[in-house]
């Protein structure tokens, strides 16, 4: 068997709700969990630290952005572990990391501490998604990828409702002790059951033929094929990172009444998102593609973006609902990243599906200070609307010409 043999061709799961699938779902649980978990408890976090409200706005943003720094560099870093290691490496790995971080934010008193540990959190983050989406794009046969990545994200996205509720039925310390005990869990059981399941030695040990993984960057064809993976992911975040995160804002511009709190927003967004990752999946396995599937979803993002921002909403519950459908519409995440990892060769496969995935999270370290450059002087619905435009035309520029990958065999290499 040559080195680069894909798992495809060595060890085949033929459903999709094999072991596997469920320990990368959970797995990508616990994962949405704890890089939500800051974002919630942030106020009362550093309140509890003896932070006044005007440090909180200043200081919180500082923590975020160290969490936000080791999400890319852990995804390059995490990435190139799998190329090199194996995927099962990474899933090991990148839970310990982030597990212990978590559970060290529970015993913090210190606001260095604090950026520190967030940021070893997020490299730790960095890792789960794009290895797992890696590994059950390898080990399931081409017409159940899309269903395996549905599995995923759906379950995995339920891991954002569980932290709102973890808070609000515990103190910030505790929740942050639940996120980190679900890993060590997960990790007991991936020892149990992965390592014999979904790696045997020879694939660890017999790496494939190497190829730096800067490559990616020094080779103009491969490179653009990076950047049109990046692309299309770009309303997703867009969404959840402006238009859900500042629905606060959103609402006080048109003029809603009711009391409008940006969390709800959010939870109704993800909401939204669960439902939306199993339909994706499902779509493009009944479409028989990749690409259809993806432009049909950003379609509908365009038009519930379209009726947020110009569709005069007037309740509060209409505003939510609105949220809920554009959650439901971005709810293409595992498919992006599936067809990513569909994209490259398996010795570059980890590398790019990892990196990918932190990088189009940290879209929002660009789109947000666009936003709020143009917000003084274009108001928040129009500057909402030019990012939201910017966006799509990029996510509809990358899809046109990507290669089409529904059933495409994976086994095969990067030259």
């Amino acid at each position: 068997m040559n080195p680069g043999t894909s798992l495809v061709s060595r060890y085949k799961v033929n459903s999709v709700f094999s072991l596997p699938v469920i320990v990368v779902s959970l797995g990508y649980f616990v994962d949405v969990y704890d890089l939500l978990l800051f974002n919630i408890v942030r106020v009362p976090s550093l309140k509890d630290l003896g932070l006044s409200e005007e440090q909180i706005s200043t200081v919180g943003s500082q923590v975020y952005n160290w969490q936000q720094a080791g999400l890319l560099i852990g995804g390059f870093m995490w990435g190139i572990l799998g190329d090199k290691l194996g995927r099962r490496s990474v899933l090991f790995g990148s839970i310990m990391t982030y597990s212990l971080a978590n559970i060290a934010c529970g015993f913090t008193n210190n606001v260095d501490l604090y950026s520190v540990l967030r940021f070893i959190a997020g490299v730790g983050l960095a890792g789960e998604l794009g290895a797992g989406i890696t590994l059950i794009s390898e080990i399931l046969p081409g017409r159940l990828r899309g269903y395996g990545a549905s599995i995923v994200a759906g379950v995995g996205l339920l891991g954002a409702i569980a932290a709102f509720f973890a808070v609000k039925l515990t103190d910030w310390r505790t929740a942050y002790f639940i996120g980190g005990g679900m890993g060590i869990i997960l990790l007991g059981l991936r020892v149990n059951v992965l390592e014999s399941l979904l790696f045997d030695e020879s694939i660890r040990k017999t790496k494939a033929r190497a190829v730096q993984w800067w490559s990616i960057f020094t080779k103009w064809p491969r490179f653009i094929r990076y950047l049109r993976c990046m692309g299309i992911g770009l309303p997703t975040y867009m969404v959840i990172g402006i238009y859900a995160t500042f629905g606060n804002e959103f609402a006080k511009a048109l003029g809603i009444t009711g009391e409008v709190q940006a969390g709800n927003c959010v939870l109704y967004t993800y909401l939204g998102v669960v439902t939306g990752d199993f339909f994706s999946g499902f779509l493009s396995q009944w479409l028989r593609s990749r690409k259809k599937a993806i432009l049909l979803m950003m379609v509908m993002t365009f038009m519930a973006t379209v009726y947020l921002i110009y569709g005069g909403i007037q309740k509060v519950e209409t505003l939510y609902t609105c949220y809920a459908v554009l959650g439901f519409s971005i709810g293409y995440i595992a498919m992006f990243l599936t067809t990513t990892a569909e994209q490259f060769g398996t010795n570059l496969r980890a590398t790019v599906t990892t990196s990918v995935a932190n990088n189009v999270r940290a879209t929002v370290l660009l789109t947000l200070p666009l936003y709020q450059y143009l917000k003084p002087e274009w108001g928040v619905l129009h500057a909402g609307a030019m990012v939201g435009i910017i966006c799509f035309c990029l996510a509809v520029f990358s899809l046109w010409k990507m290669e089409e990958t529904y059933g495409k065999d994976l086994n095969y290499e990067e030259s």
